[in-house]
């Protein structure tokens, strides 16, 4: 059995852990569960770490994997039921508020040659600013020869709730502009560049400018092709039948603070989702797991 290296690390003000075990390395902030980095060695990283990325207390990070919930994007944005669940006069942040929380390290624990690490979000006492209802989260992060997310809404109230969310997940490419995504074939998506309006995805998608789409019914399967890193990302998803796939190419990058004038060329943001008429209808009691499962393979 392998046994994981956990080392407690700081990016200036935000705590994490450094977790190697076997070929894989996870990097992880509290806030927001987040996970920074993933890699395997010798390989160039699968989880995309923003050189440019800023860590601050309270401030979301463009970067890796982060936790959108319990609503999506641009919150008017949202379906209605969505909305409904707010009850606050001050301005929505985008994504939700769970990313830029503290969040609890549950546990670290190998069993096999897979490790697992949990976070876990307790209702507050007060409950969350704006959004009064008692739900709970916890993300499980697991390693073997994939990456393994999952994250789990339980509702302990007794009143259901609606949520939309998102696993962010910011992947690595040589270059966006020569790779391509398989398993879209034939979909409908919404496509937010173009005043939102709908279209149907012919062939595999390729990146020729700014890109923010939301694939409605799509697949449990995707893949990444990245001829020049010579391999085959291959995504499979679970509690999800919406994916978002973002890169802001060149303006946008350049208006971003936080990611360098050619960031864009080195990511491509595939988001497992509930979104648009798959948002999450939780009953009193319930619970939905949003996951997704990252391997790769060579040409």
């Amino acid at each position: 059995m392998n046994t994981p290296n956990v080392e407690a690390v700081k990016l200036d003000e935000l705590n994490c852990w450094r977790i190697r075990h076997g070929q894989a390395e996870l990097l992880v902030a509290q806030q927001g569960a987040h996970i920074l980095s993933y890699q395997l060695a010798g390989q160039p990283p699968l989880i995309w770490l923003n050189d440019d990325a800023v860590f601050k207390t309270g401030k979301s990070i463009r970067a890796g994997v982060p936790v959108c919930w319990p609503w999506f994007g641009n919150f008017p944005r949202n379906p209605q039921s969505v909305q409904a669940m707010r009850v606050s006069n001050e301005p929505p942040t985008a994504h939700g508020f769970v990313r830029a929380m503290d969040w609890e390290l549950g546990g670290i624990e190998a069993e096999g040659e897979s490790l697992t690490v949990e976070f876990v979000l307790p209702y507050p006492e007060g409950g969350f600013a704006g959004w009064p209802h008692r739900v709970d989260l916890t993300l499980s992060i697991r390693l073997d020869e994939q990456l393994h997310i999952s994250l789990t809404s339980h509702n302990r109230g007794a009143e259901s709730v609606s949520i939309s969310q998102a696993l962010h997940s910011y992947f690595a490419v040589s270059d966006v502009r020569n790779v391509h995504v398989e398993g879209l074939d034939g979909l409908s998506y919404i496509d937010t560049t173009d005043d939102w309006n709908t279209a149907t995805q012919a062939g595999d998608l390729v990146f020729t400018g700014e890109t923010d789409r939301i694939y409605l019914n799509t697949p449990a399967k995707l893949s990444i092709v990245d001829p020049t890193w010579e391999r085959r990302v291959e995504l499979t998803s679970s509690g999800s039948r919406s994916t978002v796939i973002w890169n802001p190419w060149i303006e946008r990058a350049a208006a971003f603070s936080d990611m360098a004038d050619d960031g864009w060329q080195h990511m491509l943001c595939i988001e497992t989702a509930n979104v648009m008429d798959d948002v999450v209808n939780l009953a009193a009691g319930a619970s939905h797991t949003l996951g997704v499962s990252i391997g790769s393979k060579p040409l």
